[in-house]
């Protein structure tokens, strides 16, 4: 490991809006209340990397709490210390594999999940590491309130195809979806926010896909 990451790795230790894997255990079921000190929704971005998208939900609604998670610490280093340096006091980051996000949420607990630019596993030896595969939705449809809203941004058409037959196939009502973001009439603040990965994306004159789904029902 590189002196760099192992720099980053230990200045998150200091971070006190970054828990690291069992640390963030005692959350679960309270996270407005004991990790933000209120009564606010909660919202997460999954494989969040640098934060980008995090961060600039936090800005643009300060009556609402957003939790970044993903595995790569020295990547959470980079949201989370930007957080700390603009003084955004509702944002946090979790470091843990995203499998294991029932040990961490509760039933209920979340309002909207945001998936953006995830790794597409493209390989088919490797579908059930997809963010939108069965499993994952099950995940996501416990911890989501009954009227949660699930997004997704991609690059990677494949992926986007992937994730509408996961929908189509569940029977899950579909609130939004493009094939070409930014040349849609969908475009507002929060889907203007570009992440790292988006803006080489965009400079490739890449097209971007979104989705916005539901889950219709908790049975």
């Amino acid at each position: 490991m590189g002196k760099d990451k192992l720099r980053k790795f230990a200045e998150i230790e200091t971070f006190k809006n970054v828990l690291q894997k069992e640390n963030g255990l005692p959350y679960k079921g309270k996270w407005a209340k004991d990790f933000f000190g209120n009564s606010n929704p909660l919202i997460l971005e999954l494989a969040c990397g640098k934060g980008e998208y995090t961060v600039n939900l936090a800005k643009l609604n300060p009556e609402i709490n957003y939790l970044g998670i993903d595995y790569k610490g020295n990547r959470i280093w980079r949201g989370a210390k930007t957080a700390i340096e603009d003084g955004i006091e509702n944002v946090g980051f979790l470091r843990i594999q995203i499998e294991n996000i029932l040990e961490f949420f509760d039933e209920n607990e979340i309002s909207e999940i945001w998936i953006t630019f995830p790794d597409p596993q493209p390989q088919d030896s490797r579908e059930k590491k997809r963010l939108t595969g069965p499993k994952f939705l099950e995940r996501y449809k416990f911890i989501l309130k009954p009227d949660g809203i699930m997004h997704l941004k991609t690059d990677n058409d494949g992926f986007y195809a992937y994730t509408i037959e996961q929908i189509e196939l569940q029977n899950l009502p579909i609130n939004k979806q493009t094939t070409d973001l930014y040349h849609s009439d969908l475009v507002d603040d929060v889907l203007s926010i570009k992440t790292y990965y988006e803006k080489k994306y965009l400079a490739h004159d890449k097209n971007i896909n979104y989705v916005q789904w539901k889950f219709d029902s908790k049975n």
